[in-house]
């Protein structure tokens, strides 16, 4: 069996290019008892793949040149040599941008076509919708009553945490990029109020929108929108950090004036409870929670969702492009085969 792979050529410096990435076409090893032969279906998008295509220090191993990008899939099993699989099952794996893959039959997770859509495994009721989850309730406890704003908030992550916390009794306010996301946070996803971050007056139109201020901030971007948001943040505000995506192509230190001291200090007086995370890290404390959760919320129409599905796995690197400048709608996922 062959596979087609998408593989890291080069470093990338700033937006991602097409010359950063190499095709190849190769054969797969036969399988060795216990493992399986995949053709992946879905490939999930997601903005933590640019920082892996760096060599700079994180929470995570860089993709080294030449090896296949990574990235979660949901695949269909083809051939099997472990007991606990079948020809015709579909599995959630970590195959990456690749149409084939080999793989230990422990490492999969089987999925449940007929109690939902197979590619939510990738967005709602995967990392995306987990992430969500874990970092709003265990890091932003949002109470009832309180004003919860997220960034980014038509995205799988953004959409999540604002109807999860208007399931907590919060309110919940989003910021997006253009009047069709804003009106889909209102119209869709029931937010309470959306502001567009294109807009001129963007700070002034959020000072609006939360005129008790801001009591959990999820942040998804950095940037100006996080620079709006700071001054508005209440006593006591928690602000769980999940992403910096406005900064993830950035080749350079963002201009003066240095605001850093200025946020320190009002950490300090306005007892500000700040802190990233890693999604994996709550998974031996809320996983099993959220799964039996988030299921439910999307049975009773409390939590919605949307998918931004584009064809061809050598569509891949336009549409990650995509993704990071926020051209997207929803979770965005490379459907590779059916």
């Amino acid at each position: 069996m062959e596979s087609t792979q998408i593989r890291l050529a080069a470093r990338p410096e700033g937006e991602p290019k097409d010359s950063d990435f190499a095709v190849a076409t190769v054969d797969l090893p036969e399988l060795e008892d216990g493992q399986v032969l995949l053709r992946v279906l879905y490939l999930s998008l997601d903005p933590y793949m640019r920082g892996r295509m760096s060599a700079a220090k994180s929470y995570a191993a860089p993709v080294e040149l030449g090896e296949v990008m990574v990235g979660a899939t949901v695949c269909k099993v083809v051939e099997s040599r472990a007991d606990s699989l079948v020809p015709g099952d579909v599995v959630l794996s970590y195959s990456g941008w690749q149409s084939h893959a080999v793989a230990g039959a422990r490492h999969v997770r089987k999925l449940d076509p007929e109690s939902a859509p197979v590619s939510t495994a990738l967005g709602v009721l995967g990392m995306p919708g987990f992430t969500a989850y874990g970092g709003l309730l265990e890091i932003g406890r949002p109470q009832p009553g309180e004003t919860v704003v997220v960034a980014a908030a038509t995205g799988p992550v953004g959409s999540a945490v604002g109807q999860i916390a208007r399931i907590k009794g919060a309110r919940a306010v989003g910021i997006a990029g253009g009047p069709e996301k804003c009106r889909a946070l209102l119209d869709e996803f029931g937010f309470d109020a959306a502001v567009d971050h294109r807009a001129p007056d963007f700070a002034e139109r959020l000072a609006e929108a939360v005129p008790d201020g801001i009591d959990v901030y999820f942040e998804n971007v950095g940037g100006q929108v996080a620079e709006a948001v700071v001054p508005l943040l209440n006593r006591f505000a928690r602000m769980p950090v999940c992403g910096l995506v406005a900064q993830y192509n950035a080749t350079e230190l963002p201009a003066g004036p240095d605001r850093l001291p200025g946020f320190m200090r009002q950490i300090l007086t306005l007892s500000l409870t700040v802190r990233g995370f890693i999604q994996d890290e709550f998974i031996p404390t809320r996983q099993a929670d959220f799964l039996r959760d988030m299921s439910g919320w999307i049975r009773d129409g409390s939590v919605r969702y949307r998918e931004d599905v584009v064809e061809g796995l050598e569509n891949a690197p336009e549409a990650f492009r995509a993704m990071l400048a926020g051209r997207n709608f929803g979770k965005a996922l490379i459907q590779v085969g059916d």
